[in-house]
């Protein structure tokens, strides 16, 4: 265990970890914490989104009192070696101070793609600041689909199996896709009629009304609200909201095609008046797409896409599945109906043209049009996804933003920060923000480590950026 790294920590980190309020993502525990205890919060961070495990802070009073040697948190750390055999899913590290008695153990749980039992055998989760036990049955198959364990998508549904094999979906389907197939053959094949039962993903894909076998679990409903406020209220409804129905990949054209002809008729207000609303099509296309097929199709509601005066919510029913989290969504894959996924894959011009590029196209697209990034939270039982009309911190406020919780700044970067592409064209925002008495160079530094700090002007600019 002595390759693990000790970090030394100041007295405000300390005053401010000592300070910290146990809740979702955080616990502290004492030293003295039984082995059994300490496998149910590491189960419950698991389980759910992560978090951060803080071994050697005392309560009531509150304060710092740590392992006296690395070898006396052996026990502890075994805990996490049993529970995690592969090595992966956590980081550990120990922190000293000075004036601090003894060593923290600091451990960041990930959330993991399996589930994870504690020391009693039973399966946790992590509720505000507890760590609760998870029964067996409904919410115990209910977590396995948010890992991705199982999936509804995969379950027969007590339907007539012509509601599959004489559709107009499967007809021009296979038309189009796989012109020598006869439809039932090939539903079997795939494995989406099994027992001469369709499955849930089955009707979502290929059912003319897939809402009358799954009634509330496969509609969308598109709301204009008249208002910039945090909700939306009955009085600023503009109208009845707008049901969309029919298989996955008519509801995604007609859901892209409404949204669009409801923001055509919105208006944002400027300094110079009132302008027409744009976003990105190719942002919204690939929001809603990213909502119908990733949605968890157990949960007995619709997708909810609602216009505001200065952004665009979509919000899909299910917690983000599998290892996915808000952090991570950018870069990690994980689909909780592959079946959905594959097959609407193979329409003619998919929705999912890109399989998992779909918010990182959101993303960029957003940025091209010079708006900020979309932002994806986990509220509730919900993936929302929101659009906003506000425009891109221009490159100086970025430079500034950055430099607000940075000593210094260079030229790579300043890049990464400002969305440029080009190392001369930040070279010349950089020089010009020097002009202005913005920036200084960093002292001592070769043109080849070159890179920038506020200015006592720059500090104060950069006051009220975010």
């Amino acid at each position: 265990m002595s390759d693990i790294s000790t970090t030394r920590i100041s007295s405000p980190e300390v005053k401010k970890l000592l300070s910290l309020s146990e809740g979702h993502f955080m616990d502290l525990k004492s030293i003295r914490i039984a082995s059994g205890k300490l496998t149910k919060a590491i189960s419950a961070f698991a389980n759910a989104e992560g978090g951060e495990l803080f071994i050697g802070v005392e309560d009531s009073p509150r304060m710092w009192v740590g392992f006296p040697t690395v070898e006396d948190a052996n026990a502890h750390l075994q805990v996490f070696e049993e529970l995690f055999p592969l090595g992966v899913d956590f980081d550990y590290q120990f922190l000293e101070a000075e004036n601090e008695t003894g060593l923290i153990l600091k451990a960041t749980i990930a959330k993991t793609r399996a589930l994870v039992k504690a020391g009693d055998g039973k399966v946790y989760v992590r509720r505000g600041a507890q760590s609760l036990p998870v029964p067996e049955g409904d919410r115990l198959e209910a977590l396995k689909r948010d890992k991705g364990l199982t999936s509804f998508e995969t379950e027969p549904v007590n339907c007539p199996v012509e509601a599959i094999t004489n559709s107009e979906p499967i007809i021009g389907f296979l038309l189009e896709v796989v012109p020598t197939a006869e439809p039932r053959a090939w539903l079997e094949k795939q494995l989406v009629l099994l027992g001469g039962k369709p499955t849930v993903a089955a009707l979502v894909l290929f059912a003319d009304e897939p809402q009358a076998a799954l009634p509330k679990r496969c509609g969308i409903k598109i709301y204009r609200y008249k208002t910039s406020d945090s909700e939306g209220t009955r009085e600023t409804l503009e109208f009845v909201p707008i049901s969309i129905e029919g298989c996955a990949y008519i509801q995604i054209k007609q859901a892209v095609e409404s949204t669009t002809e409801i923001i055509q008729s919105v208006k944002v207000r400027t300094a110079a008046g009132l302008v027409d609303t744009q976003y990105p099509f190719e942002a919204l296309h690939e929001v809603i797409t990213n909502a119908v097929i990733h949605r968890d199709y157990s949960i007995t509601d619709d997708i909810h896409i609602r216009v505001f005066d200065n952004r665009i919510e979509v919000l899909s029913p299910g917690t983000l599945s599998g290892h996915v989290t808000v952090e991570n969504i950018l870069d990690e894959r994980f689909a909780r109906n592959p079946v959905i996924v594959r097959l609407i894959n193979k329409f003619p011009d998919p929705p999912n043209k890109d399989v998992g590029e779909g918010l990182n196209t959101a993303f960029n697209s957003m940025r091209a049009m010079k708006l900020k990034e979309p932002v994806i939270e986990q509220q509730g039982g919900y993936v929302k996804v929101s659009l906003r009309h506000e425009s891109l911190a221009t490159p100086e406020e970025a430079v500034l933003i950055f430099l607000k919780t940075h000593d210094t700044i260079a030229n790579r970067e300043a890049r990464a920060a400002a969305y440029i592409d080009s190392e001369n064209k930040m070279k010349r925002v950089l020089q010009g923000m020097v002009s202005k008495g913005l920036l200084e160079s960093v002292p001592g530094r070769t043109r080849y480590t070159a890179a920038y700090q506020l200015t006592d002007e720059g500090r104060t600019m950069s006051v009220g950026l975010e």
